[in-house]
């Protein structure tokens, strides 16, 4: 009699024990058990979709996405569109953008104009949507070809960023009954760090001399920033789905930033900062590093989160204005 032993790649299938010939129907038995003890440990690692059943929201930018799934926690797959470093005000979706929409089961979006191409990505889609800006007090855009029209960049305000949570929550919750109070637990947690990050942005941007408080930009994405923190705001377009700047534009913001002796001008990741080039060596002012508005980074990156994002714009600010260490 040779020795029997089996086992099960995730579990203690076999006992590994010698078999005796007064056990022949045991034996028997174990041949036809050991498969159906492999198949249970192969099943119980993934379904058999590939995917759990988690519901799925789709976002059109980072930003929302990161504010999402803080809010979700665990019971939520929430996904971006569009991934780090895209434009997001002319992005066009692709075929499978499109096919993703026709899956899910929530579609966040921005609003105020942010996404123009909204309509075309969701097109196949049966999916609820909601716009997370709704309720924020809209800021409209002073010069260039959107003047009058609602500024979007409205959660660059931690104060309206809350606002954005309370509609995610709301979304989450009627898509999700059975998580409504995580999802409210995790909101009024984000709301409260939102809140600190509002007095650190305040307090800081603040201790900026008063005649240094001017922002400089190339697109006017920081508005509702500015207003937070009682800065000024200049920029050489409204949103960057604008035309290029004309020349008599970019030398009138050149004049400004030198009459009012604004030490140091911006420009954001996801688009070129020539034009503003020109601003710095004709204005004296110096470049005063790279902001991030409509994109998150890599994870790897300087602002990974939302809540990244803000502090690192803060920071990136008040050091330049202040005269700390421009980049």
């Amino acid at each position: 009699m040779t020795e029997d032993r089996s086992s099960c790649a995730c579990g203690d299938a076999g006992t590994g024990r010698r078999r005796t010939p007064g056990k022949s129907i045991a034996r028997i038995a174990a041949l036809f058990t050991i498969p159906l003890l492999v198949a249970s440990c192969s099943a119980g690692e993934q379904p058999a979709s590939g995917k759990d059943d988690k519901p799925t929201v789709l976002t059109t930018f980072t930003v929302l996405a990161d504010m999402a799934q803080s809010v979700a926690g665990d019971h939520v797959r929430v996904e971006s569109i569009t991934k780090p470093g895209a434009e997001i005000h002319e992005y066009e979706p692709t075929p499978e953008d499109i096919k993703k929409a026709s899956t899910a089961d929530l579609i966040l979006e921005n609003g105020m104009n942010l996404e123009a191409w909204f309509e075309k990505f969701t097109q196949d889609s049966k999916a609820p949507k909601a716009t997370v800006s709704d309720g924020v007090q809209p800021i409209d855009i002073a010069e260039g070809e959107g003047s009058g029209a609602p500024n979007p960049h409205a959660w660059m305000s931690p104060v309206a960023g809350q606002t954005y949570v309370d509609n995610i929550e709301k979304a989450l919750g009627e898509l999700d009954p059975g998580h409504k109070n995580d999802f409210r637990k995790n909101a009024e947690d984000y709301k409260r760090r939102l809140q600190a990050i509002h007095g650190q942005l305040t307090d800081r941007l603040h201790q900026i001399p008063e005649e240094q408080r001017t922002l400089v930009t190339c697109e006017g994405a920081f508005s509702y920033l500015a207003q937070d923190a009682g800065l000024k705001e200049k920029y050489l377009w409204g949103v960057n789905s604008d035309a290029e700047p004309s020349a008599q534009r970019v030398s009138a913001i050149t004049e400004d930033v030198k009459a009012s002796h604004i030490p140091a001008v911006f420009c954001e990741s996801t688009v070129s900062d020539k034009t503003m080039q020109q601003v710095v060596r004709s204005s004296g002012a110096v470049d005063g590093g790279t902001l991030y508005v409509d994109s998150l980074s890599e994870s790897g990156g300087p602002v990974p989160t939302y809540l990244d994002l803000l502090k690192y714009d803060t920071d990136t600010i008040a050091k330049a204005l202040s005269g700390d260490n421009p980049q």
